[in-house]
């Protein structure tokens, strides 16, 4: 007999084609919760928060917040539940990659996470102007965002992978500001393309197809002459972004880090003038 969960998640997709993916997209909420309870009542999970679900599960979840994503890119929610019901194959290559990067090794024994609570804003806010930890509290300053605001990780069933996820999730907001660039959409959208290229996650690959029909004609053709180039160049040829073990980097200066990533400074300046988000 199929879990409730399961049920569900059929009929929203059974209910008229592409109207039926709509209906996943706006009900998510609700089949979020009945998988919660399914779990809570037959499965232990294999770490804090973490929610057990099939191949089948994991599937019509990616539908429904693959759609919830797209008809509105700032549910970010969505955007994590779609990283996750999706990125199995890329989180094994970028777990590997860091088991045989000295640093990443590191970060995968130590398990650091990124919250207000572990940084010392005092001493960042000390820093010279140029330094990584200066740059990054003044990117958090002009963008309105907080690392507090980044999700748990609940649907990735195996523990170390789990925290890769998560460790990717909290970075993003560094390499917002080794790139330069803003929580605006064109923004948003060049980090895209670098992760894309970076780390092969498909909900990367997916925000940089479908992030530009989000973008007015200006910001298209700065995207697709400029920026777009740029960003893929440099995400396939620099250091893998989750072996960096970025907070012993602060002192470091943002020109110095990023050419011992092989990033180079992007080609315009992308200012903030658009709806931020806290992707």
């Amino acid at each position: 007999m199929w879990p409730r969960a399961v049920r569900r998640l059929l009929l929203l997709n059974h209910r008229g084609g592409h109207c039926g993916v709509l209906a996943a997209g706006a009900n998510f909420k609700a089949t979020y919760r009945s998988i919660s309870e399914f779990t809570k009542t037959y499965h232990e999970g294999l770490y804090p928060g973490h929610i057990p679900t099939t191949v089948l599960q994991k599937g019509l979840l990616a539908i429904g917040s693959g759609v919830a994503a797209l008809q509105d890119p700032y549910r970010h929610d969505m955007v994590a539940v779609l990283g996750e019901t999706t990125g199995h194959l890329a989180l094994v290559k970028l777990r590997d990659g860091m088991r045989n990067d000295p640093e990443g090794y590191a970060i995968l024994t130590e398990r650091p996470r990124i919250r207000l609570s572990t940084l010392d804003l005092n001493r960042m806010s000390s820093m010279p102007d140029g330094s990584f930890g200066r740059e990054y509290l003044r990117f958090l300053d002009d963008n309105h965002v907080t690392p507090d605001s980044r999700a748990d990780v609940k649907f990735v069933d195996d523990e170390e992978l789990a925290y890769v996820m998560q460790r990717y999730r909290e970075v993003h907001d560094f390499l917002h500001t080794l790139l330069g660039m803003p929580t605006n959409m064109l923004g948003e959208v060049a980090v895209k393309w670098f992760e894309a290229a970076n780390t092969g996650l498909p909900m990367c690959a997916l925000g940089a197809v479908l992030g530009p029909l989000r973008l007015k004609p200006s910001h298209l053709q700065t995207l697709f002459k400029s920026l777009g180039p740029w960003a893929l160049q440099n995400g396939r040829k620099a250091r893998c972004i989750l072996d960096v073990f970025y907070e012993r980097r602060w002192e470091q200066s943002v020109e110095d880090l990023r050419e011992e990533l092989d990033i180079e400074p992007p080609p315009v300046i992308v200012v903030t003038s658009q709806k931020s988000t806290t992707h």
